[in-house]
């Protein structure tokens, strides 16, 4: 036997020949979706059929970016991929890159073009993306007055904050004429001043949400001065207009909860910092009492009235300390004086005189110690003990007297 391959060589052969067919590296094929499974890695598993057969197909996660809405089962779609085997099962699947709805083509070709040119304009650049106020009173909605969406964002903002003002400008959303009602709207509510706008419609076909493809749309959005949020469609639709926005809601509910501040929370919220304050200021007020009983301890302590009595109390006792000094050399000299008076009264002539001795002086007053101190005829007075003599000098006469003889009173 000659010839003979393994099933993984023939598989192999087989996804080169496809891989090398032109045609087949990128082909549009249309059909009816069936069998379609979204995975939870992100792959998508489904297969295309007509009335004459199934072509398996998958969008691997990272093609995702080529699906601009969530396929549904029997719809009709056109996928651009490529086709090859799968070796392990020897099946040739369509491996898919783009996917649009089928009759939506031309339009899913204006969209991506009018795209293209508004983002090199900078239109959708995010240094020109206003924020969205946190705390709004008035909000400004643009959407069809008796759609869906109105009532959800009525509904939603009504629940997070009843005092927040809503006005709707009924606006026509789709068909002939649309586009220019959504430019007035956005335009009238620019000039009524509100704090933000809405601008959005419930889900639909890509004809159904073509008005906010439109150029005109995506310029009245960018040169708003108001804040707008863009709510169209489903959270998998996307348009123009949600470039545009200042910010893109996946849902018009979504919308209401990104524009309304829950009025609950800030309520709750103030109530919290009024508590932290309240608290704060009974702290702070504590610590400031505190330190102002300290200081005012110390300013006792530094008071002149203070300083006053400290130096009455220290000149208080300095007088006493003077008055003891005092009243020890008083004393002392009291008893100096006594000694002196006692050793004065033993050479007081007086004493003398009471011990039998007399005292003679001169007219003048002079002690007599000598006879030279007395002339004949001078008159002298003799003091003794009970009084004086008068007396008259007759002579004077020398005399020697051994100085051991006399007093000692009088040497």
């Amino acid at each position: 036997m000659k010839n003979v391959y393994t099933v993984k060589q023939v598989n192999s052969y087989i996804k080169n020949m496809f891989t090398q067919d032109f045609m087949l590296n990128r082909i549009y094929v249309k059909g009816e979706v069936s069998n379609c499974k979204y995975h939870t890695s992100g792959h998508i598993y489904f297969s295309l059929k007509d009335e004459s057969g199934t072509i398996a197909c998958v969008m691997f996660a990272g093609s995702r970016a080529g699906l601009s809405f969530r396929m549904r089962e029997g719809q009709q779609v056109i996928v651009l991929g490529s086709v090859s085997v799968y070796e392990r099962d020897g099946r040739y699947q369509l491996y898919a890159r783009e996917i649009v709805p089928d009759g939506a083509g031309l339009l899913y070709e204006k969209f991506e073009a009018l795209k293209k040119e508004l983002a090199e304009m900078g239109m959708f650049a995010p240094e020109y993306k206003q924020p969205i106020p946190k705390y709004v009173r008035t909000v400004g909605i643009v959407t069809a007055p008796t759609g869906a969406a109105v009532r959800d964002i009525i509904n939603i903002a009504s629940r997070r904050n009843p005092y927040v003002q809503l006005i709707l400008y009924p606006a026509l959303v789709q068909g002939e004429g649309a586009a220019d009602s959504i430019v007035k709207g956005i335009r009238a509510l620019e000039a009524k001043k509100v704090d933000v706008i809405i601008v959005g419609r419930g889900g639909g076909s890509m004809e159904d949400l073509w008005a906010f493809n439109e150029e005109a749309v995506a310029r009245a959005v960018f040169d708003c001065t108001v804040p707008v949020i863009s709510a169209v469609g489903h959270e998998t639709d996307t348009t123009i207009t949600d470039y545009a926005a200042d910010l893109r809601a996946p849902t018009p509910s979504a919308a209401a909860e990104l524009a309304v501040y829950e009025y609950r929370e800030v309520r709750e919220y103030m109530r919290s910092c009024g508590q932290r304050m309240r608290r704060a200021v009974r702290i702070k007020t504590e610590a400031q009492r505190a330190r102002l009983k300290q200081l005012e301890l110390r300013l006792k302590f530094a008071h002149p009235r203070q300083k006053l009595n400290e130096r009455r109390q220290y000149s208080a006792e300095l007088e006493d300390r003077l008055r003891s000094l005092m009243d020890r050399r008083l004393t002392a000299e009291k008893h100096r004086l006594a000694l002196y008076v006692e050793k004065m009264k033993g050479l007081s002539p007086l004493e003398k005189l009471n011990q039998g001795f007399s005292f003679v002086q001169d007219r003048d007053g002079r002690n007599v110690k000598s006879i030279r101190q007395a002339q004949p005829g001078d008159i002298l007075t003799v003091y003794v003990t009970d009084g004086k003599i008068e007396a008259e000098v007759t002579a004077a006469d020398e005399a020697e007297y051994p100085a051991a003889e006399l007093p000692k009173s009088l040497v």
